[in-house]
């Protein structure tokens, strides 16, 4: 089984978080010694997106991202010298759905899953490279509606997403939709308000309170021995999910 490179494979030292999360999450994040590269916002996608730094990149492997080119040049200077090496796709991001989702691909066990249609070309082949079999689904957020437990384990609101990786012997949490903040939307996604510090480490932009699910949520991700951060006491926010590096 290839390894998913949202879950790192040392311990991380290094996130890229949106650049406009709260005092208290960067904070806590410290509190962690963990290297904050906040994100810039992509001006061309719809402004609470903006920040999400899983609209904008992805990592094809555990030291190689892929990355829009509307905020490329801010990657590969912040990223430089840290032993990552940063591709630039080929679609430059616009405003309309589905102009806004070609790297906001999920990884989940040997596969990429998203709505291929709409997938950066350059992702796509690299994606191919690292011999992943695609899942193809309508929704096009996919890595924005999946929170990756563990490498074949993962959560999701996104009941057509549920069904095909059910299908894929893929063990899936189905959680009701809504009660993640995303301002300017009506909610969030359960991926984009989580991440993973290592294989045992699950984080949450913040806490679960007025979530329906919250107890089914939190074994869940216990089932996979994980240790819980909450990154605040406020509800949980849909922040573009923490993506997690081990940088040299």
């Amino acid at each position: 089984m290839s390894s998913n490179p949202f879950i790192p494979n040392k311990l991380a030292n290094t996130v890229i978080i949106d650049g406009s999360i709260s005092k208290e999450i960067k904070s806590n994040l410290k509190k962690l010694n963990l290297n904050i590269i906040p994100t810039i916002p992509c001006k061309e996608v719809a402004e609470p997106i903006a920040y999400h730094p899983d609209i904008v990149l992805h990592p094809i492997n555990h030291n190689t991202l892929i990355v829009a080119p509307n905020v490329f040049d801010y990657y590969e200077d912040k990223l430089y010298g840290m032993g990552i090496k940063i591709i630039k796709g080929e679609t430059k991001l616009d405003k309309e759905y589905p102009k806004d989702i070609a790297y906001n691909v999920a990884r989940v066990g040997d596969f990429a899953v998203h709505n291929f249609k709409h997938t950066d070309e350059k992702l796509k082949y690299y994606l191919k490279k690292e011999k992943l079999g695609f899942i193809d689904v309508k929704q096009g957020y996919t890595k924005c509606s999946m929170a990756i437990v563990a490498n074949n384990a993962v959560i999701t609101a996104d009941y057509s997403m549920y069904k095909k990786l059910s299908n894929s012997s893929i063990d899936v949490l189905l959680v009701k939709p809504g009660y993640i903040d995303l301002e300017g939307y009506n909610y969030g996604f359960i991926g984009g308000a989580t991440g993973k510090l290592f294989k045992d480490i699950f984080i949450f932009s913040g806490k679960l309170t007025i979530h329906p699910d919250k107890t089914k949520i939190t074994n869940f991700v216990k089932k996979y021995n994980n240790k819980i951060l909450w990154l605040s006491d406020e509800n949980i926010i849909d922040i573009g999910t923490i993506i997690s590096l081990y940088c040299q």
